[in-house]
């Protein structure tokens, strides 16, 4: 690779983190051909962008980020992939799927809303990470809740005084 293509490489992936505040790293060395296409179809359908990225340009693109990635870069070591997602418990959901039927892929580290987590004994947490939409379903559940139960008893206790007058 020139160095007009590391160059070009590093914008790149400069730029792909600029536009997310989701990065998962981590190892998918040693899945198969079809494995890893499945993995691969398998972010596709839910709005994942998996690349397979050399370690010392996703350092430099970090460092050249506005963002600060903290510690993250110190998991950068053998081979390394990036899955840059919308939703924060995606890609861990994804990972722990695969799982399932292999020891890989392996977490290695993932910046989330500005936040830094390292180690693959991170997984469970990630992929319980409420999303934005659940969080705000919650909420809004929580605040019709009370209104229910008052038109219930509200309604409950109509039926009742029409019965009574009848």
């Amino acid at each position: 690779m020139t160095r007009e293509e590391k160059s070009i490489a590093i914008e790149d992936l400069t730029a792909q983190l600029a536009g997310t505040n989701i990065v998962y790293v981590s190892d998918i060395s040693g899945l198969n051909a079809e494995t890893t296409s499945n993995l691969r179809r398998a972010c596709f359908k839910a709005g994942i962008k998996l690349e397979v990225v050399k370690n010392t340009l996703l350092a430099k693109a970090m460092e050249a980020s506005d963002k600060d990635f903290g510690d993250l870069p110190t998991v950068l070591a053998g081979n390394s992939a990036i899955f840059i997602a919308d939703v924060a418990n995606a890609p861990g959901k994804i990972i722990k799927d695969f799982r399932k039927k292999s020891d890989k892929p392996v977490l290695k580290g993932a910046y989330i809303n500005s936040e830094i987590y390292i180690g693959d004994n991170q997984l469970e947490a990630l992929a319980t990470i409420k999303s934005k939409e659940e969080l705000i379903g919650e909420i809004i559940g929580l605040l019709q809740s009370p209104a229910q139960r008052v038109i219930s008893a509200l309604q409950n206790q109509f039926a009742g005084s029409e019965e009574a007058e009848a």
